[in-house]
């Protein structure tokens, strides 16, 4: 296949892939202040891991989806903060014609931490409505879950450097996928272990999933993402190859095979549950009642 990036193909060349193939991965991002790194870090990193995904299970990725809620980072100029409202009707509407075109079997991913907020409810509102189940799988979960062993969680509170060290390569590592790690300057100056300005306030933030608790915005830039000293252009390549590795052995893990395959028996499944119980809203949207 010529690219696996949607925006880049020919349509017949997706008129192609879909007759034998339903799959596409969105990768949904964010632009926000990040400290060493662009703003749109946290979006090439989501579409480069897509690409990986995509590569594993034979299907196409649709990129270009940058402006979506942000969160705490709101307090940065360079930030673009979208309502979680209008992020999630947007992507309900990308959805809704993806489905048309054939897509059946839809994948929503992300590594930007608030990014639940739009895509769950996305997905379930998608379900009732259609009856057609898609899946968004939150890759900051999975990067703490199956993967934790390579990104040592531990060290967040042992030793934080080293793990922004690992994390930072991560992004490094989606830069170089995508062909664009010169767009990551290099710098020394963004490194910083202090504790965030809203750090009084972290007991009402746990109270719920990643910024699902209360409202609030960063008071200072360097509260979001601290950088690894990035001096020279061989320690920024020696990092994105770290990063590049981690990747590939996160995306691994996932299974993709399985996961398109499990989606696929689990609209079966769905299928025969709307049979049984018609009273269902995507049962009853379908009789067109």
């Amino acid at each position: 296949m010529r690219s696996r990036f949607l925006p880049k193909l020919l349509n017949s060349e997706v008129e192609a892939y879909l007759e034998e193939k339903d799959i596409i991965i969105v990768p949904v991002g964010t632009v926000e202040m990040h400290g060493g790194l662009p703003l749109d870090c946290e979006t090439v990193i989501s579409e480069a891991v897509a690409l990986k995904m995509a590569e594993a299970c034979d299907g196409l990725v649709l990129s270009g989806l940058p402006y979506f809620y942000a969160g705490a980072t709101a307090s940065g100029r360079g930030t673009t903060q979208v309502s979680v409202r209008q992020g999630i009707d947007y992507l309900g509407a990308i959805a809704r014609s993806l489905l048309r075109q054939g897509f059946q079997r839809q994948i929503y991913i992300s590594l930007h931490g608030p990014a639940h907020m739009t895509c769950s409810p996305m997905v379930r509102d998608f379900f009732d409505e259609t009856g057609v189940p898609i899946l968004y799988m939150d890759m900051t979960m999975q990067m703490f879950g199956a993967a934790k062993d390579l990104f040592q969680a531990e060290d967040m509170q042992k030793n934080p450097a080293a793990f922004m060290e690992k994390l930072d390569g991560m992004f490094l590592g989606a830069y170089d996928i995508l062909g664009r790690l010169e767009d990551v300057p290099l710098t020394t100056e963004f490194f910083s272990m202090k504790p965030q300005t809203v750090a009084p306030f972290n007991g009402l933030f746990n109270m719920a999933y990643q910024s699902g608790s209360v409202g609030y915005c960063f008071g200072d830039p360097r509260d979001h993402a601290s950088t690894t000293a990035l001096p020279t252009p061989g320690r920024r390549q020696e990092l994105a190859d770290e990063g590049k590795r981690r990747i590939d052995e996160l995306v691994k893990r996932l299974d993709m095979p399985g996961v398109v395959e499990n989606l696929a028996c689990l609209k079966g499944f769905e299928d025969g549950v709307m049979e049984r119980f018609p009273w269902m809203p995507a049962a009853y949207n379908r009789k067109g009642k």
